[in-house]
């Protein structure tokens, strides 16, 4: 049995546009069952891109009761209908677009082809506009829970340079020279509430959970990348970032080994939940990649086959590992898309399919998922609300002790107990 007082509880939402959808329902589910709020249960939120979207607004506090969450995870099933097709709106120029982008790419840059191929984005206002209304003004360094929001940094003039504690310009191997180059690099924005190692909550930056949401929402070919600047309480001082999606980032194992085991003390045990949105990569057979071509391995006609193997590769080489390390305290409600594909009920993979009828798809999508993993989430539901009683009943005692202490003190009258005990 896990001591309620010794675990910690991190969440991982993996991301992928608007099969956020997917983790919204299931949570949703969850707190249904539980009669909690996510933030109540959970230590740690993280997760890229539209993981970031649901973590960040599951953990925004209530304005006006600041020990509450504003936002129940319903609700963001309601964000996602409701702002969808403002975000991503029916593009009829998409197909077209990755066909001239195919011919482009075999043949030479055409001008006049350029401005279609580079004006492909959606406008990310309609994104910023639905952000904005969902957080407000507020700040990372304001979240009810541990959060933490991935991203990546393309401007190398950014790069932070480690220095080793008391090195000087005549030190024989300086850290300094360790750095290669001057690319990009990966920012984590945390804001950890358990504060391990010491001191760790107090670095968090300062930053919006509006800038902090947009740039782990960039992604490539969808939105232009965000640039937002970030203050940080240490030598660090003021950052600028231009920042690209954290779905580069889209798994667990990385945001385990890179941000959250270092937060949580030896003596702890950590239990990780990971929502999915629908495994999307493809076998592919050597006839069709070596007809790919050298070009042809990137091209959207060809559904990117190289990106979908970027993306999926280092999770499938960090899986077993993590897997074996984490032990019966992981939790992984996710499944592939791609099986089903050719039925007609099937959800789609693509991340901008807003259409109303697609969100239903997607809908049960995630109730096929709850309803393989029966068991499962049954054990989840159960850990997450008798952990969050018994740490009640904990701080109620603690609390009882600490106000009879006080009692005590201002009375004197376990002293005169005490006196009258001796005397007779």
């Amino acid at each position: 049995m896990l001591d309620p007082n010794k675990t910690l509880i991190a969440l991982f939402n993996y991301g992928g546009g608007m099969r956020g959808l997917v983790p919204a329902h299931i949570m949703s589910r969850i707190e249904e069952a539980t009669g909690l709020r996510m933030a109540e249960m959970v230590d740690i939120f993280s997760g890229p891109s539209t993981g970031a979207i649901l973590n960040a607004a599951l953990t925004r506090r209530h304005p006006e009761h600041t020990s509450r969450p504003l936002y129940k995870a319903r609700h963001l099933v309601k964000f996602y209908e409701r702002e969808g097709l403002k975000i991503f709106p029916p593009d009829s120029f998409r197909d077209f677009r990755g066909i001239l982008h195919d011919f482009n790419n075999r043949t030479l840059k055409l001008s006049q082809m350029n401005w279609l191929l580079r004006h492909g984005h959606y406008d990310p206002a309609n994104l910023g506009k639905a952000l904005k209304a969902l957080y407000g003004d507020s700040l990372l360094e304001e979240s009810l829970s541990s959060l933490i929001i991935p991203t990546y940094n393309i401007d190398g003039e950014q790069l932070e340079v480690a220095e080793e504690k008391d090195e000087t310009g005549d030190t024989p191997a300086r850290t300094v020279n360790n750095f290669c180059d001057e690319g990009g690099h990966a920012v984590w924005l945390k804001h950890i509430k358990n504060d391990y190692p010491p001191g760790a909550a107090q670095r968090t930056p300062r930053v919006s959970l509006y800038d902090a949401v947009m740039a782990s929402c960039a992604a490539p070919t969808y939105f232009p990348c965000h640039h937002f600047e970030a203050t940080y309480p240490d030598q660090r001082g003021r950052m600028s970032y231009s920042a690209i999606d954290g779905v580069i980032f889209d798994n667990p194992c990385i945001s385990y080994l890179g941000a959250i085991r270092r937060h949580i003390p030896k003596d702890y045990n950590l239990v990780m939940i990971i929502l999915g949105t629908g495994y999307t990569n493809r076998s592919i057979k050597k006839e069709d990649w070596n007809r790919y071509g050298s070009l042809g391995v990137v091209d959207p006609v060809n559904d990117l086959p190289l990106i979908n193997i970027f993306f999926h590769a280092s999770e499938s080489a960090l899986l077993e590992g993590f897997e074996e390390e984490m032990g019966d305290n992981l939790f992984i409600f996710n499944k592939s898309m791609i099986p089903t594909l050719g039925h007609p009920d099937a959800a789609s993979p693509q991340i901008d399919d807003a259409s109303p009828d697609n969100l239903k798809k997607l809908q049960f999508f995630a109730e096929e998922i709850m309803e393989e993993n029966n068991s499962k989430l049954d054990a989840v539901c159960h850990l997450l609300s008798h952990r969050r009683d018994r740490r009640s009943e904990t701080s109620q005692r603690t609390l009882k002790s600490k106000m009879r202490r006080y009692y005590y003190l201002f009375t004197g009258e376990r002293k005169n107990e005490k006196r009258h005990k001796s005397d007779s």
